[in-house]
């Protein structure tokens, strides 16, 4: 004997109600009261970005007093042969990285942060090569040698 199918009843309004799953509560947060909130993509970048930054100060003295700005995206990013990655400004002393074009165009697969923290570094080093006028290869030329 088939069994009857009741139809549920639909809510007066048409968003969805909050998932509320056997009058348990709603979800905590993933870390936890007593947790420090989760490293999302950006902190990453700007930590990598500020921690490279710090190491080619201390061995580069021309770039005391030099601003390392992060800035979404420029506003005229594509040119004919190229994305701005960044920019440098001699005559203001600092030099402003676009996360979304570097991000972006990153060719790493799911967990491969190593690679995302190589190519944010080699950004830096070319960046800062170019505001020294200087090879990126001479800025600290023993660095990448065990890879």
């Amino acid at each position: 004997m088939p069994r009857s199918r009741r139809v549920a009843a639909t809510p007066a309004s048409p968003r969805r109600l909050p998932r509320d799953r056997h009058g348990r509560g709603m979800r905590s947060a993933v870390t936890g009261p007593h947790l420090p909130p989760l490293r999302t993509r950006i902190d990453e970048f700007d930590v990598t970005l500020a921690s490279t930054a710090a190491y080619l100060r201390g061995l580069w003295p021309e770039l005391e007093g030099v601003s390392f700005q992060v800035a979404d995206a420029p506003a005229e990013a594509i040119h004919d042969d190229h994305v701005d990655r960044w920019r440098v400004y001699h005559d203001e002393r600092r030099i402003v990285f676009f996360r979304l074009p570097i991000v972006r165009f990153l060719r790493t697969q799911e967990g491969e942060e190593k690679d995302e923290k190589l190519l944010v570094e080699s950004c830096v080093f070319r960046a800062v090569a170019d505001f020294l006028g200087r090879d990126p290869w001479e800025l600290a030329p023993g660095r990448y040698r065990h890879l």
